[in-house]
């Protein structure tokens, strides 16, 4: 018998193994905040399974989400972005990424890990919901909408409330496996 998972990632192999081992599990590490971070906003307005299915060429295309090298990233890596398919080709997100890259390491020096920063704004605990269907997840939250004006603030670009809310969500910040879920007590 399959273990119940939550109703999104039904639909396919590539997001039951996303949901099975990363969503929702929660991340401490600068590095892995930042690539979801930059998965999050080139997700704005997209599927997240068209993310998932570019997730390779993505990290192919920005060098393995290094924040140090995407930081410095000049207009010839920019020309080269926007030609490669592999990835999703939006000009101002790939400007936000080099930008969000410099607002990052930013973060890090004020606050020793961007981590530390943004774990402050749930008091660095798992927020865990208690959902039956993943349709009644908000889109948003009173931290979410905080955590977004405070990125902005510090020069972040694509952080809306809605997508910060699904970085939180990613990064295991709040736990919104539905309770019926197998990894809703695993997480």
């Amino acid at each position: 018998m399959e273990q119940k998972r939550c109703g999104w990632c039904l639909s396919s192999d590539l997001y039951k193994a996303y949901h099975d081992h990363e969503w929702g599990v929660p991340v401490k590490d600068d590095a892995t905040l930042f690539e979801f971070l930059i998965l999050e906003t080139f997700q704005a307005g997209l599927s997240w399974i068209t993310i998932l299915n570019k997730r390779d060429n993505f990290r192919k295309a920005f060098d393995n989400f290094d924040y140090k090298k995407i930081a410095g990233y000049q207009q010839q890596k920019i020309d080269s972005l926007l030609q490669d398919a592999g990835i999703i080709r939006n000009k101002l997100k790939i400007k936000a990424t080099i930008s969000n890259a410099q607002a990052f390491m930013e973060v890090q020096s004020q606050f020793e890990s961007f981590s530390n920063y943004i774990w402050e704004f749930v008091d660095h605990t798992p927020i865990k919901n208690s959902f039956s269907n993943y349709k009644d997840m908000p889109a948003t939250t009173d931290i979410s909408d905080r955590l977004s004006i405070d990125l902005k603030s510090r020069g972040f670009k694509f952080v809306g409330s809605t997508v910060v809310y699904a970085h939180m969500q990613a990064t295991g910040m709040v736990n919104d496996h539905e309770i019926t879920c197998f990894r809703y007590h695993e997480v």
